[in-house]
């Protein structure tokens, strides 16, 4: 368990205020897909926790002057280079926005998630940040909601959802939806689908039949895959034959991608638009293939990620993981509702619902009231050796 506070320094969240332009003045102050596959950052994952504050063995003494969040994330085990991350951006973020009415504390989810969490409840935490993983969110969320504690997780498991929990995590369905309503606008009407099997396939499968069909277009084949070579060149070849499409869905990651666009060109998809989910940006890697140049694909903003993965650098000797902005993000969310909470009392929930939403390094996000949270997102195209932003994430939401 580590503590942080913060001292003074503002430098990016002054940059977020001038460059962003995001409802932050305005009405406000991000596995791992959802079968909790934590994705891999541009560094390495550090094997251990590192400590951000002084080490807290016994209980947290009484402070009644700050308030008290918890942060729950894996910080020994397999993601503890996530966790590690995560919890070097909510530093970060304490230290940007000067927040010295903010305490967070990080516990451990990495050797049991209701240990964490009854630990959190025990030392008076009013409001817990992660946990990272859909199934740890499952074991914390019921053991906050006894003690009228809200519970923001960085997973995008949309099931996990609801009676307390909110997720903040990049939603494959927004993605699809977003690339599908673009694609439709330029012209496209006949979409395809490769889909890997399992959860995450079967939830891009039902987001893009719902999205095509809001957008008043048609899905002309879908097809499931296991990622074997024999796999992907089976699935397409049922696209192949089972009808004409103009627009295809690959909806899994990057490297899979790779593999999947030079089977589909020799095979019936030769002038079809790739369209790509949310996994896509966090691999660099795509904008150095041929193959995809041309494609789409739907996420948040980098615009204010590249900064604070800059200012991580410094401090830190090394890069982030790309889900460290939602620890960011979670902060500045935090501290933005703490100016109207006071200490050691109930934390607000109602307010993580405002219409306005927050702004962030993703750019802006609310809450609905299922407790899942709706992201601008901009879309990309894949171009020689970059990715060129072709309709930019709105900027805030209509009340």
């Amino acid at each position: 368990m580590t503590e942080t506070d913060a001292p003074r320094q503002a430098d990016l969240f002054a940059s977020m205020k001038r460059a962003g332009r995001i409802l932050f003045a305005a009405t406000a102050l991000l596995v791992a897909a959802c079968q909790s596959i934590v994705p891999k950052g541009p560094g390495p994952a550090q094997t251990g926790p590192t400590q951000t504050g002084p080490e807290v063995t016994e209980g947290l003494p009484t402070d009644t002057l700050r308030h008290r969040v918890a942060l729950l994330v894996p910080m020994s085990g397999p993601n503890a280079g996530v966790g590690q991350s995560i919890a070097n951006a909510t530093t970060l973020a304490l230290l940007d926005t000067k927040a010295d009415k903010v305490r967070i504390t990080t516990y451990d989810t990495g050797v049991g998630a209701a240990a964490a969490a009854n630990k959190a409840l025990a030392d008076g935490n009013k409001l817990i940040l992660g946990p990272l993983l859909a199934e740890d969110a499952r074991i914390v969320g019921p053991i906050a909601a006894r003690a009228n504690v809200p519970v923001i997780s960085f997973s995008n498991d949309t099931s996990v959802a609801g009676n307390g929990v909110y997720i903040m995590g990049y939603n494959p369905n927004q993605s699809i939806e977003r690339v599908v309503e673009f694609a439709k606008g330029k012209g496209l009407s006949k979409f395809a689908a490769l889909v890997p099997k399992g959860t995450y396939g079967e939830r891009s499968g039902t987001a893009l039949l719902r999205a095509v069909e809001g957008a008043g277009a048609t899905v002309v084949s879908m097809q499931t895959f296991d990622r074997s070579p024999a796999s992907i060149t089976a699935a397409v070849r049922k696209l192949q034959a089972s009808s004409s499409y103009d627009a295809l869905l690959i909806a899994d990651s990057g490297r899979v991608a790779m593999q999947v666009a030079p089977i589909v060109r020799k095979n019936g998809g030769a002038t079809a638009r790739l369209l790509g989910t949310e996994l896509w940006n966090t691999d660099s890697g795509l904008a150095s293939s041929p193959v995809l140049r041309g494609a789409w694909f739907a996420s948040v903003s980098d615009g204010l990620y590249s900064q604070l993965a800059t200012k991580y650098r410094a401090r830190y000797g090394n890069a982030p993981f790309r889900l460290s902005a939602l620890g960011y993000d979670s902060v500045l969310l935090t501290v933005r509702i703490a100016r109207d909470w006071k200490p050691g009392t109930t934390f607000p929930a109602a307010r993580l619902r405002d219409a306005g939403g927050f702004a962030g390094i993703d750019g802006a996000f609310r809450f609905g009231r299922d407790g899942i949270a709706e992201r601008a997102l901009e879309v990309s195209e894949i171009g020689a050796g970059t990715f060129t932003v072709v309709a930019p994430a709105p900027r805030a939401f209509a009340e």
